[in-house]
């Protein structure tokens, strides 16, 4: 059985038409009832994340991807739709969140790190790996407001790694850090395929695509307007990107 199956999923959002930046406009826009649009992000997006395997998803910048994401992960419910989740999910998006920048790393690994459901035990005998893993041993007692955003970056998906269940979700995981990094990060994807983990990896990189993926979905405009090869997929994404460059 399936772990995630996404069955006619939409999702809309209602977009203030005026903008109110200032202290005036907000004060007399009190006495006008505010407009807003409606913006479609997804509209009856339906697919199965196979059980083993790599799925990844394509589409240019407002296509629904990261909508789509945070459906899947519980943070947006659906409007109209269903996801049913059948295993746990370790997702890998908007790392970062919830660091306390006046703690050390050790400490904001342990804090996030029983978030994401390592017991105290596990993080304390996976410390020196996490750090390692970021590059971060001679900064462990550092405090994070100190930390430049990449350091942060590494140190989060180092975490998330470390806690992976038996689905994961990746967003743009191997655009982060510099190309060391990024061996680290697809080395550690490589052993968590190896191990059976099902994955599902959003990413604008078509090479990323055609090499970690066994099959990949098209989004545009919050609908699935294309499912194949990974090849397949990733050279219509790139059509789509020229087209969109010349205009047409």
């Amino acid at each position: 059985m399936a772990p995630i199956t996404v069955d006619a999923v939409s999702k809309a959002f209602r977009i203030p038409t005026v903008r109110r930046d200032t202290i005036r406009e907000h004060v007399f826009g009190v006495l006008r009832p505010q407009q807003f649009h409606r913006l479609q992000a997804l509209d009856s997006v339906s697919f199965e994340l196979r059980a083993g395997e790599t799925l990844g998803i394509m589409g240019r910048n407002g296509s629904g991807k990261s909508t789509l994401l945070k459906i899947l992960c519980g943070v947006y419910p659906p409007d109209r739709g269903r996801v049913e989740r059948r295993a746990a999910v370790t997702p890998i998006l908007d790392l970062g969140v919830g660091w306390n920048p006046e703690l050390d790393a050790v400490d904001n690994v342990c804090l996030i790190g029983s978030v994401m459901g390592l017991s105290l035990a596990e993080i304390r005998r996976s410390m020196d790996e996490m750090l390692a893993f970021a590059e971060l041993q001679e900064f462990a007692n550092l405090k994070l407001a100190h930390y430049s955003s990449g350091m942060s970056s590494r140190l989060a998906y180092a975490v998330a790694f470390q806690a992976v269940r038996e689905v994961l979700v990746l967003d743009e995981i191997f655009a982060v850090g510099d190309a060391g990094f990024r061996q680290r990060c697809e080395e550690r994807y490589r052993q968590l395929h190896a191990k059976g983990h099902t994955v599902l990896l959003v990413s604008h990189d078509p090479r990323a695509v055609t090499s970690f993926c066994d099959r990949a979905l098209l989004l545009d405009h919050g609908r699935v307007v294309a499912e194949d090869t990974p090849r397949q997929i990733a050279e219509r994404y790139v059509s789509s990107l020229t087209s969109q460059a010349a205009g047409v």
